[in-house]
């Protein structure tokens, strides 16, 4: 099934990863890459002559994806960092899952961390979702997922908006998953689909991390939930220490570009939301 999923990376600055991972991906593999400056993308041409790759001009953050979701011929499509990659036979078995359930637009994988592949703590957590079993989805349903470990059906990905640049990167899959919810998509966690994801080097602070998360968990909340729970986010962030403190004020700021991208999900949507507390 090699021709049914399309993988798509993408990637800024971080040539040294994606010379370990490239080559563990099946083709077809398109790499997005979000201005680079250190010549990832003739490195690539050079070294992956089967990768097509898309040089942008700027940083686009996760939207940048959406572009190579949008060039990709096949009807599902996998997500991968420039520090992940797909357990061999995983993708086969997800088109298997998409061939066989019409309503699911999405499936997260068990995502397993670092050479002792240790069970990704969000893989863990979708794997004890309350979501209430649904007959025609396979796996345990969810209504989140990290995109590294991420196969989605094309159309309904591309129907939702794909990521956005309200929120950039750093759980930017919460608006995503709402909408494919709202638009009556099915988004299961499958144990046997596995990805392998191996932490870069390369990234940022962890307290600056933390921050970005807080700030696009807030611009998130405006964007998609009731005016109740955007005020609980935001009490939540400010409780929690200092660096969600000052992604909450930086949330704040950005604030009236997310109002301008509001729709509140369906009531049934944002009580299933509610379960996951």
């Amino acid at each position: 099934m090699s021709d049914r999923v399309t993988t798509v990376v993408a990637t800024r600055n971080r040539w040294p990863d994606l010379v370990q991972s490239l080559p563990r991906h099946r083709p077809p593999v398109i790499l997005v890459d979000n201005g680079s400056t250190d010549g990832t993308p003739e490195r690539v041409r050079a070294t992956c002559p089967g990768v097509r790759v898309l040089a942008l001009p700027e940083n686009l953050g996760a939207v940048a994806r959406n572009l190579g979701v949008a060039e990709a011929s096949t009807p599902y499509v996998a997500f991968a960092d420039d520090d992940s990659w797909w357990e061999p036979g995983a993708l086969d078995r997800a088109a298997e899952l998409f061939d066989a359930h019409p309503r699911l637009a999405l499936v997260a994988a068990r995502i397993l961390v670092g050479p002792e592949e240790d069970l990704d703590p969000a893989s863990a957590e979708m794997a004890r979702s309350p979501l209430p079993d649904e007959p025609d989805l396979p796996g345990t349903p969810v209504l989140g997922f990290l995109a590294c470990g991420a196969v989605v059906r094309r159309e309904p990905f591309l129907l939702a908006g794909g990521f956005d640049g309200v929120i950039g990167f750093g759980g930017e899959e919460q608006r995503l998953a709402l909408d494919l919810a709202a638009g009556g998509w099915g988004l299961s966690y499958v144990d046997d689909v596995v990805a392998h994801h191996h932490p870069s080097s390369r990234r940022g602070p962890h307290a600056g991390r933390r921050a970005l998360l807080a700030r696009n968990d807030l611009l998130t909340a405006v964007m998609r939930l009731p005016w109740p729970a955007v005020l609980d986010t935001a009490r939540r962030g400010v409780r929690t220490g200092s660096p969600e403190r000052r992604g909450i004020l930086a949330g704040v700021r950005r604030a009236p570009l997310a109002l301008r991208h509001r729709r509140v999900v369906p009531r049934s949507v944002e009580q299933r939301r509610r379960l996951l507390g």
